[in-house]
């Protein structure tokens, strides 16, 4: 079980996985060792499960956002395994998730312009069939981010 500490210590980094052990230890008022093994314990447990560097969209030339959404007549683990290698290749696929409702799947796709949106269609519909693609461009980003909440970990 998590305690308030350890939530606290998970918000945290989420804020700033680099930041110095100290920092993070006087934050939560604990020890430097405790502190470091409550993350360790974090880590070993599944808690946190990777760190990252979360990059400038801009500046690494990627600004634009797609949504596509995407209808199959194939419901088959063979399909669905063609289709997850096949957007695995693609870096600019970002995220995807499969859906219930009138779509089958929907992908988050960053590029650099519009554009390129059919170059990276292309690529996957060379690999495998779809039955229907809707996309749309994201105007405006309400919000973003990577952060989960912590009130809810066990």
């Amino acid at each position: 079980m998590l305690d308030e500490r350890d939530r606290k210590l998970l918000a945290l980094l989420q804020e700033d996985a680099g930041a110095p052990v100290a920092v993070l230890a006087e934050k939560v008022n604990l020890s430097l060792s405790a502190c470091a093994r409550r993350i360790q314990r974090l880590e070993e447990s599944g808690h946190i499960v990777g760190r990252v560097a979360l990059l400038d969209r801009d500046k690494m030339g990627v600004p634009t956002t797609v949504f596509a959404l995407i209808k199959t007549a194939h419901h088959s683990d063979d399909w669905i395994a063609l289709f997850s290698r096949a957007i695995a290749d693609i870096p600019e696929v970002v995220e995807a998730h499969r859906l219930t409702g009138n779509y089958d799947y929907i992908l988050k796709i960053v590029l650099p312009r519009v554009e390129h949106y059919d170059v990276v269609y292309k690529r996957i519909v060379r690999k495998v069939e779809l039955f229907d693609v809707s996309a749309s461009i994201s105007m405006e980003v309400l919000k973003s981010g990577s952060r989960l909440p912590v009130d809810h970990a066990e």
